[in-house]
Order: structure tokens, then C-alpha cells, then sequence
């Protein structure tokens, strides 16, 4: 592993020629699996067709942003592409990826792991939030990352966020899931489950976010396994969200949904800023708050 002391170090003209190559190819998958992610959800934009609502709108297309951070120390820190796209199936999607590196606070240092000992870091990775027109078409989210202190490790999950839970949907999305856990360790799944069923509740009202999914942290046993585990995740999702999407894309809908819809999006926005660990990493790293806070729905109602 690269040396952590070196991230960022002043004295390069460029940071990243301190990057191991590991970190190299960690960063690659996230780009190219955000590009695959966004040329399937624009195909998805494409398909929506009449009488469906929306559909007399232009298809939506992602427009991207480039965006650069500046270290506590006022030493490049890195960066990200944030890509958002508003259409006619995607009310509003963020897919994210960013690479950043430099020091974390000495209070924020002491809650990640491997940073008291040396408060200089470096994250890559990729988010997703979809928030979708039609009621009847589930939301989700997806991230991944590979983080590196004095330790490396890599992280993740996905979510589904359905306003109208559909059996049917969420057990196809947690065998997708679940295939790429078993391909790797038979006990991942139901661990990953768990702790993704205990993460996503929002615990001053009692009640989950959503269906579940799975999530992982701190995956650090062996760096070739876990990426190659962190990468089959992305490709579950690719493979079955759009599945679940074209399953109800043409169903119609009425404003009483609309407005159910609108009240299960007010508890993704109380949990995204109480308890989102993502949200807390963004902003106490200085990162793009745009980026950070793309998480959030377009529109939310609480009764």
C-alpha cells in the first residue's frame, strides 16, 4: 500500500504520482462504472412512451460538473465529476465520483479508523441517488468506495426505496445482491443485510428507510478479493435496477400518489442528515456541497 505520508505530499507537482497502483485502478472502476450507469438510466429516459405521464418531455440527459477541493492546508485536495440529470422517468439522479486526499481535523481524524495515527488520508468512489417521477417506480442509492489512512479498506451498498413496496422487487433486488455476495463469501449476505437493515433505520421514528439491501465497511482482509467484490457489487446493481424501473415505467398514477410519494421522500431527507455517515464524510472533508447534498429529493412533504 502506498504510504499515506506521501498523499498529497507539497513537494509533488502533482499528487497523484503518489498513488499506488492500486489506488489507480479503484478510481478507474468507479469512473467507468458511473458511465455505464448513466448511458443505461438515459436509455431508460428514452423508453418512457405515451399516454405514460411525462412522456410528450424530452428525454432527460445527465449534465456533468467538474469540481476541484482545496486541503485545510490550501494544497490540492483533489476533486469530482458530479453528474445530475432532471428528465421524465428520473425526476432528479446524482451519479457521483471523486477522488480526494489531505489531512482530516485532529476531531474528525480521531473517528476514522487508522487516522489518529496519521491524520492524512485518501477516498475515491461513487454515489448514486435516484428519485424518480412516477410514485410507482422504486427510488434508490448506491455507493462504493475504497478509503486509505495508516489502514486500507473499501465500503458500500445499495438500497432500495420504494414508495409502494412490491414483493416481487425487492426479492429480485436482493438476489442480485445476493449472488454477488455468495460468488465471494457465503456469509456475506446475510451480514451485509443485517447491517444494512440496522443502518438504514431511522431511529427517532422507529421505521426503516426502505426495503434494504446490503452494506459493508472496513472490508480490508485481502485488497485483490475485496475490490473484486466491491466491483460485482456495482454490477449487481447495474444489472437488476433498471430491470425494476422498466417493470413499472408505464404504470400509470394519480396525484394521491404523488403526494404518498412526497411523504416517504421527507424521511429519506430527515435520515440523509441526521444519520448519513456519507453526508457527515463529505462536509467534514471539505468536499462539493452540491455533490454532497445531491442525495436530497427535488421535492419533499411531511403531513
Amino acid at each position: 500500500m502506498t504510504d499515506v505520508a506521501d498523499l498529497g505530499a507539497a513537494s509533488d507537482a502533482d499528487p497523484r504520482t503518489a498513488w499506488s497502483e492500486r489506488q489507480r485502478r479503484a478510481e478507474a472502476w468507479f469512473q467507468e462504472l458511473r458511465d455505464q450507469i448513466c448511458a443505461a438510466f438515459e436509455e431508460l429516459e428514452d423508453e418512457l412512451a405515451p399516454p405514460q405521464q411525462h412522456a410528450d418531455r424530452p428525454a432527460g440527459r445527465f449534465d456533468y460538473k467538474v469540481w476541484d477541493r482545496t486541503d485545510d492546508s490550501g494544497a490540492p485536495g483533489g476533486g469530482g465529476r458530479m453528474g445530475l440529470m432532471r428528465g421524465r422517468v428520473f425526476e432528479k439522479v446524482g451519479v457521483n465520483t471523486s477522488t480526494v486526499y489531505g489531512t482530516f481535523s485532529p476531531e474528525f481524524a480521531k473517528q476514522i479508523p487508522g487516522a489518529a495515527e496519521n491524520p492524512q488520508f485518501w477516498a475515491s468512489g461513487i454515489s448514486l441517488v435516484a428519485h424518480m417521477q412516477s410514485p410507482l417506480v422504486p427510488a434508490v442509492h448506491m455507493n462504493t468506495r475504497h478509503i486509505v489512512t495508516s489502514k486500507s479498506w473499501f465500503g458500500g451498498g445499495a438500497d432500495l426505496n420504494p414508495m409502494y413496496p412490491v414483493d416481487a422487487d425487492t426479492a429480485d433486488f436482493h438476489a442480485a445482491l445476493q449472488r454477488a455476495c455468495d460468488a465471494h463469501n457465503p456469509a456475506y449476505y446475510e451480514k451485509f443485510k443485517a447491517w444494512c437493515d440496522d443502518y438504514f433505520m431511522i431511529k427517532h421514528r422507529g421505521e426503516a428507510r426502505g426495503v434494504g439491501g446490503i452494506f459493508y465497511d472496513y472490508l480490508e482482509e485481502d485488497w485483490d478479493a475485496d475490490f473484486a467484490f466491491t466491483q460485482d457489487v456495482g454490477r449487481a446493481f447495474l444489472e437488476i435496477y433498471p430491470q425494476l424501473v422498466r417493470r413499472h415505467l408505464q404504470e400509470p398514477w394519480t396525484e394521491e400518489n404523488r403526494q404518498h410519494q412526497l411523504f416517504r421522500r421527507g424521511r429519506y431527507v430527515e435520515f440523509n442528515l441526521i444519520y448519513d455517515r456519507g453526508t457527515t464524510f463529505g462536509l467534514k472533508t471539505g468536499g462539493n456541497v452540491e455533490a454532497i447534498l445531491m442525495s436530497l429529493p427535488p421535492q419533499a412533504a411531511w403531513p
